[in-house]
């Protein structure tokens, strides 16, 4: 029998929710937890009772409270959808109550936006002392990325040298402005200073403000922008051949110019202002006012594609491959290599 307690309860765990419930063969029974436990009871009767066992309310913040669940449901495995700033107390929870763990993005602290392993490494000894497993950065990227980098380096390569990790959303929900994930997570993220691995160094650029158009098969061109990404991290670390290592996300003008105009105004902020007598984030405040990600698979159409781009050496000659979940056509590739001197020099300004 295997018994899973999944943490959260917004779009990424509602697609998890559905997966898990359609695989009873490896999760016989499921079981939800959040804050807001209606939205855990609403999934459980989109999935259906006889899926979804029990749903219980929970605060992901206090890992005294987290643990007191797990010991009540005896999960065989916790899969941590709550929000990244929450990964340690439950990480902590699942220490206490010998329980394996599992989760989608890193840590990062909530006052400031700046995410990497090194909280979430910190406690390797410790869960390999205790005999479990913590699998972090297990979506898509970081995740299936991830996976195909090691396949590559493992089937494909003796050498890895060069790595572009390619993120394009081609689809439209129809809305002037909106987040595929939690908004919160999604602008503290794009906000932030893209950072890329080169020559042995981390090297900074200031938030997209280096675009690269790249041609997507059955989506087509699409401005794509550097990104620091957590994957990037990990995988530097566990690749030590790599020269250079980048991410790439596409946006549309439209999403751009909106994002603009909240950050000029003050919208994206994660410091507190004082409201009518209340202290309130901004980003908080901005993030109950746009749509729920849950809400936009209604009516959503087109493509999205995400993939590695990597070069290296196999039997003393230099290889270029490609591993995506579509068909890309090779002028991606094509257009990377091309513009791999003036990039740099574009980087290094």
């Amino acid at each position: 029998m295997s018994r899973v307690l999944i943490i959260g309860a917004g779009g990424v765990a509602s697609v998890t929710v559905k997966k898990c419930a359609r695989l009873p063969q490896h999760f016989d029974e499921i079981y939800l937890a959040s804050r807001t436990v209606s939205k855990c009871e609403a999934l459980q009767q989109e999935v259906g009772a006889d899926r979804v066992k029990g749903v219980f309310a929970v605060d992901a913040d206090d890992a005294k409270a987290v643990e007191a669940l797990i010991n009540e449901v005896k999960p065989d495995l916790v899969i941590n959808l709550a929000l990244p700033y929450q990964d340690l107390p439950i990480m902590d929870a699942c220490l206490a109550t010998n329980t394996d763990y599992l989760d989608t993005a890193n840590y990062e602290p909530k006052d400031e936006a700046k995410f990497e392993y090194s909280w979430q490494w910190a406690y390797q000894d410790k869960f390999k002392d205790a005999g479990i497993m913590a699998l972090l950065g297990s979506g898509f990227d970081p995740g299936v990325t991830n996976v195909y980098t090691a396949y590559a380096a493992k089937h494909y390569f003796d050498e890895i040298h060069y790595l572009d990790i390619v993120d394009c959303n081609g689809g439209d929900h129809g809305q002037a402005f909106a987040t595929n994930f939690n908004p919160e997570i999604n602008i503290r993220e794009i906000t932030q200073r893209g950072r890329f691995w080169e020559n042995g160094e981390w090297k900074e650029t200031d938030p997209l403000s280096v675009r690269e158009d790249l041609d997507y098969q059955n989506i087509g061109v699409r401005a794509s922008y550097l990104m620091f990404h957590e994957e990037l991290e990990s995988i530097v670390k566990h690749f030590p051949t790599l020269k250079r290592a980048r991410f790439w996300m596409t946006f549309g003008d439209a999403y751009l110019n909106h994002l603009r105009v909240l950050e000029g105004i003050g919208m994206t902020s994660i410091q507190p202002v004082e409201f009518q007598g209340q202290q309130i984030v901004p980003l908080e405040f901005l993030k109950a006012v746009l749509p729920n990600p849950g809400s936009l698979a209604e009516g959503y159409s087109g493509m999205t594609c995400i993939g590695t781009y990597i070069t290296g050496i196999k039997d003393g000659k230099e290889k270029l491959s490609l591993f995506t979940t579509t068909a890309i056509t090779p002028n991606v590739m094509k257009k990377l290599a091309r513009k791999q001197c003036h990039t740099q020099q574009v980087f290094q300004q």
